[in-house]
């Protein structure tokens, strides 16, 4: 019997080394792995179904099923996942040296439904004392889910053309968050500084207090597809899952990394499990969060139920 072929749409992680590599195969499925970066591949889905299943945009797919468009349907694997501390930035010598600072102030995102964008407003929310009402938002991009928003909370678009870095250089914003960290920042000029200059330590105290290491991504599949094949779901879970393990360890042996100190051991005490815990059971709590967090910013206009958002063969893991 032929295996089914599918295309499926990722970033260039590490983890999926094994995959790639044919170490590891998704029972029953033929797989055609693309690299393909998150805009681009977020875009390509969500406008033309491009692929048979991607990672995909958490903030868009929450709004989407919210929106009772469920032709996509997740697994519970997380493909990126990440604190936003340091993804914070704020013109140097502005001032501004804590959150609250920025209360009637303006914000960039790259798009308001934008998962790092949900997670940080969620987290300046309830850490912070910034409420989502109290910024105005500058987005650069047209949202993947075109919804209504309160009339409490502040859009506005950037100018065509005009990047995030450059509207935060000439201080038409007070700060910015989007997943590629500023130009000046990199090249060290000096011009744009952290909201969080110890982002790390900030980081760790926010696990240590809300237990939420933040979902940027899950893998969705068309529904077309489990429909007519439920089984797809489980297999491409238990693919992804044992690709990961077997990077994991190949990564415990410290001579083949190129990193002076093997900072593995140290994760694992700090979060008493290997931090990347990939499965509904684990994730719950996680996924719980998101959900509130994008209900507080007016993103949801139904309430979601955190076991209709997956595959149901997968609620189980």
């Amino acid at each position: 019997m032929s295996k089914l072929k599918l295309t499926i749409a990722c970033d260039d992680y590490d983890y999926l080394r094994p995959l790639r590599e044919g170490k590891v195969q998704a029972e029953g499925i033929d797989l055609n792995l693309l690299t393909v970066e998150s805009g681009v591949r977020h875009q390509r889905m969500s406008r033309h179904g491009e692929y048979d299943a991607c990672e995909y945009s958490m903030g868009s797919y929450l709004v989407a099923r919210a929106h009772d468009s469920d032709w996509l349907q997740a697994i519970p694997f997380f493909p990126r996942r990440m604190f936003a501390h340091g993804f914070c930035f704020i013109r140097a010598g502005s001032g501004i040296t804590r959150p609250s600072d920025l209360k009637g102030g303006r914000i960039g995102l790259l798009g308001y439904q934008n998962s790092l964008a949900l997670i940080v407003k969620g987290m300046l929310m309830h850490s912070y004392g910034l409420p989502v009402t109290e910024v105005t938002w500058v987005t650069t991009r047209e949202e993947r889910v075109i919804g209504k928003l309160p009339l409490n909370i502040k859009i506005e678009r950037a100018p065509e053309g005009r990047r995030l870095e450059d509207l935060l250089l000439v201080g038409e914003i007070d700060a910015l968050v989007e997943p590629d960290l500023p130009e000046a920042w990199l090249q060290g000029k000096g011009t744009v500084a952290r909201l969080f200059p110890d982002c790390e330590k900030e980081e760790r105290a926010y696990y240590e207090r809300t237990r939420i290491f933040p979902i940027m991504h899950p893998i969705v599949v068309k529904k077309e597809i489990l429909d007519r094949d439920p089984w797809v779901a489980t297999s491409l879970y238990e693919a992804f899952v044992q690709s990961r393990r077997l990077y994991r360890e190949f990564m415990q042996q410290p001579p083949r990394l190129s990193f002076v100190w093997n900072k593995l051991e140290e994760e694992r005490r700090f979060f008493g499990k290997d931090p990347f815990y990939q499965g509904l059971g684990e994730n719950r709590h996680d996924v719980e969060s998101m959900i509130q967090f994008a209900e507080e910013q007016g993103m949801l206009p139904r309430p979601l139920g955190v076991e209709e958002l997956f595959a149901e063969n997968t609620r189980g893991t």
